[in-house]
């Protein structure tokens, strides 16, 4: 098994015990992104900024990649409240992965890094 570091110079920074994104083989596999800054600071504004700021993130790290988001084939989103942020959510989501969104799972979380409301990770394919 051969596998590249994904490095995004326009994503958020990693932290050591992590890598923004891993190739093996066609399939690329995206580190959780919470809504922060690139200080580290939590997005302010509830669980649409936080997705909104996930999703920009996830888009730079894939474009590190040589993708973009049509290459997504499944996310997983995780929520701290799934009753309450799962419809505001999915607005936001919905912005981005407008024409043929990829399979996804979304799960309630006692908890997330830094008090984040929303993270998601995913897995795409190179051509």
């Amino acid at each position: 098994m051969t596998k590249q570091i994904v490095f995004s110079e326009e994503a958020n920074p990693p932290l050591p015990v992590y890598s923004q994104a891993v190739i093996s083989g066609k399939t690329i596999y995206v580190s959780g992104s919470i809504g922060i800054t690139r200080d580290m600071q939590l997005v302010e504004g509830g669980v649409q900024a936080q997705t909104r700021a996930a999703l920009d993130n996830m888009t730079k790290v894939l474009k590190g990649a040589g993708v973009g988001l049509e290459s997504v084939l499944k996310a997983n989103v995780y929520l701290t409240n799934l009753q309450r942020d799962f419809a505001p959510m999915n607005e936001v989501y919905l912005e981005y992965f407008k024409a043929n969104p990829p399979a996804r799972t979304c799960i309630g979380v006692a908890a997330l890094p830094l008090g984040a409301e929303v993270e998601i990770e995913c897995i795409a394919e190179l051509p």
